[in-house]
């Protein structure tokens, strides 16, 4: 009887130890080292003649090429950059899933090629699993915009929401991706916050750089469907935000998603030329740019009878780097640029009904703090 007691306490014990070590395991995963992309870049997909899809990497500075059938689903194998087969649809669809009762909402933005950063936070909070697969059932992911530019690792982070949006399609879910200021700069030739490794790619390839996403692309095709201006419930999410001025833009989304989508790559001259494209460009007033509700162009009266006329709860914005997740005028405005483009920490929000909180590196939650000033941000 001894002997079956000091069996079954033995067996107690290494239930407990591997149950400690499994926790340990799973700290040091959220709190380690980000992943990062296999040494190189890409790839980057074409539609080729004779119905094929050229795909092109940039593999320890030499170029590496695959051709095969673009039929539906075809698969394109890691060779460096984004480490993960894809998928690629015949058709790119367009138009956004709304949200079914009981769905969460999960937010993030200004991501600025920060792959590895962005992978560690989803895997934290459940978002994506240890395979970067989606693992949030029906809920919904916005990203608010700002993929592009300053980190090395922006095509890598395209093709993961690429592929998340596909697979969260199939599980009930949705991911949103809408357009930044700096999706609409790289795409328009402007490279000034572009890192110097993709340049350099990009002349490897015999491209310029805003030519790796044009419409024969198969990204090129996916960002010439993502909108500017996107209503979930009572939410809006927009990159910079509305201003008074702009409330039409707004009201109505569909053309002004429309407008963006057909000017998307348009030289910015052309854009700057023509009056009804300006307003849509405009670096103090436009969807894309906007920073009135922290730069003191609107008060808190001001923001909550904006947000009365549009008929939403809240705006949730981007662009404005708040270095975390925060609340503003009573509610009404949601920033959520918590820093990644820095590479080192980064935030989700998380809406669920009318409870807001946020998610943490580590894969903790907690409230939305209530802030009154930002630190000054113009990039």
């Amino acid at each position: 009887m001894a002997n079956r007691y000091r069996i079954l306490l033995a067996t107690l014990c290494r239930g407990l130890l591997l149950g400690c070590l499994a926790a340990a395991t799973t700290a040091c995963a959220a709190s380690g080292p980000a992943p990062t992309a296999a040494a190189g870049d890409g790839p980057y997909i074409f539609h080729a003649p004779g119905n094929r899809l050229d795909a092109l990497w940039v593999c320890r500075g030499k170029v590496v090429r695959s051709s095969l059938p673009a039929r539906d689903g075809a698969l394109i194998r890691p060779r460096c950059g984004y480490p993960h087969a894809l998928a690629i649809p015949a058709r790119i669809a367009g138009g956004e899933t709304p949200l079914p009762a009981g769905a969460r909402i999960i937010a993030v933005s200004d991501i600025h090629g920060q792959y590895g950063l962005l992978v560690r936070l989803l895997r934290a909070n459940g978002v994506i699993d240890g395979q970067d697969r989606w693992g949030a059932g029906r809920d919904h992911l916005v990203v608010a915009g700002d993929v592009f530019d300053r980190g090395e690792d922006v095509t890598e982070t395209l093709w993961l929401l690429f592929q998340l949006q596909q697979q969260a399609r199939a599980a009930g879910g949705a991911v949103h991706f809408l357009l930044g200021n700096h999706e609409t700069m790289a795409l328009y030739g402007s490279t000034h916050y572009v890192h110097p490794a993709l340049i350099d790619n990009a002349r490897r390839l015999g491209r310029s750089y805003d030519a790796l996403y044009a419409a024969d692309s198969v990204l090129g095709q996916w960002l010439r469907t993502r909108p500017v201006l996107l209503r979930l419930g009572d939410t809006l999410f927009v990159h910079g935000g509305i201003s008074p001025a702009n409330l039409e833009l707004a009201v109505g989304a569909a053309a002004t998603n429309a407008a963006y989508q057909r000017s998307l790559g348009t030289p910015k001259a052309t854009l700057e030329a023509d009056p009804r494209l300006a307003r849509l460009y405009d670096h103090k007033a436009s969807p894309i740019w906007y920073r009135g509700y922290f730069d003191g162009q609107l008060d808190t009266p001001a923001v909550r009878a904006l947000a009365a006329k549009l008929g939403v709860a809240r705006i949730v914005v981007g662009h404005t780097t708040v270095g975390e997740v925060a609340s503003f005028h009573d509610g009404r405005v949601i920033a959520i640029d918590g820093g990644l483009k820095y590479g080192s920490t980064g935030q989700l929000l998380f809406i669920e009904g009318d409870r807001l909180s946020r998610g943490l590196l580590d894969g903790r939650r907690e409230a939305l703090p209530a802030l009154q000033e930002v630190p000054r941000d113009h990039d």
